[in-house]
């Protein structure tokens, strides 16, 4: 059968169409013969049913002028393929709302609905609640998916929203002060993804001309960002945010999900003293997000990029603990004299 001529019928806005604009469909090779009988099989097949009262049009292979469109039979197809997914997925995932839907709505979930099954399959749901950025990414490798490309929208009508525990409270930050660079009117702020890395720079903070250093604990910063200033009591003043992570796909990510939310320079320092050392192997569960990995490549120079770039391709990354603690205190204390971040 035709796919062609299928894929016109099912988006056809009509109930009845002609033959005349049928045959302006096969315009082309097609001589009369074979697409007449193309016609009777989709007769045959009950896809189009005669309008008889608009009787034939007098041809050796006589077809009507006019035929109804049995939009139905594409309906029981697209439950037939649901019905066959439904039966493979994880019964956690309610598929019923998609039998209501049209074809076109299930084409342009369908992708999303098999890697959401193939995460439950393989993790099960989590114990722990996380913000959406990290569940985004932990499910679909793009921290943005839940709350900006409709993930929570998809994640809803299979039924698995609630069990993704997925958290939009804002828990206070853990931060350390410099009480010295209270009073100025712009303010630097550190934020870390580790806490080993944490208590290293807290010993320091004093020496810095950092107002703060806050410990992000992995994705929680994204959600808690906003309490940075109310924290502090420095709302409406002037304040510039540092960031400095692992070198790993989710760690990038992070800062690329924080730094949609609130603008935040990367430390590009600590990063650059990580390049010259031996990479570490492993974290091969972790999801590359494309855009991210752009955005972070920005802050290095050519030379630097490829060697980021060739790291991840041998499955490398660098985690913050890569710094011994002297080499994380010369830079920090050094940091924005001289800028260059």
């Amino acid at each position: 059968m035709n796919n062609k001529i299928l894929s016109y019928l099912k988006l056809y806005k009509n109930k009845t169409i002609s033959l005349f604009e049928l045959e302006r469909i096969f315009e082309g090779n097609t001589n009369y013969e074979d697409f007449a009988k193309e016609i009777k099989i989709l007769e045959e097949k009950d896809i189009l049913r005669p309008v008889k009262s608009h009787h034939t049009n007098g041809k050796a292979i006589p077809l009507y002028n006019s035929y109804r469109i049995n939009k139905s039979v594409f309906k029981e197809e697209l439950s037939d393929r649901i019905q066959k997914f439904k039966l493979i997925s994880n019964p956690d995932i309610d598929l019923q709302k998609y039998f209501e839907l049209s074809e076109k709505e299930w084409e342009k979930d369908f992708p999303y609905i098999e890697i959401v099954n193939n995460y439950i399959e393989k993790h099960g749901f989590p114990i722990d609640e996380a913000t959406s950025p990290e569940r985004s990414y932990q499910i679909m490798g793009d921290e943005k998916w839940i709350d900006e490309k409709g993930g929570r929208k998809l994640l809803e009508r299979l039924d698995v929203w609630e069990k993704f525990k997925i958290s939009y409270k804002n828990d206070p930050l853990m931060l350390g002060v410099n009480p010295k660079e209270m009073n100025k009117e712009l303010h630097f702020h550190m934020i870390v993804e580790n806490k080993a890395t944490f208590h290293v720079m807290l010993d320091i903070l004093h020496d810095t001309i950092f107002t703060s250093l806050v410990y992000g604990a992995g994705w929680k910063i994204v959600s808690n960002v906003v309490m940075l200033e109310k924290q502090l009591g420095l709302e409406g003043h002037n304040h510039k945010l540092f960031y400095f992570g692992d070198m790993d796909y989710e760690g990038i990510s992070i800062w690329n999900a924080l730094n949609s939310k609130k603008p935040t320079i990367l430390a590009s320092k600590f990063y650059k003293v990580l390049l010259k050392k031996p990479y570490s192997k492993g974290k091969d569960n972790q999801k590359a997000n494309q855009i991210a990995i752009k955005n972070f490549l920005e802050s290095f120079n050519v030379e630097e990029r490829n060697q980021i770039l060739e790291m991840f391709n041998n499955g490398g990354y660098y985690p913050q603990e890569s710094l011994k603690n002297e080499e994380i205190s010369h830079i920090w204390r050094n940091m924005l004299y001289g800028a260059n971040y």
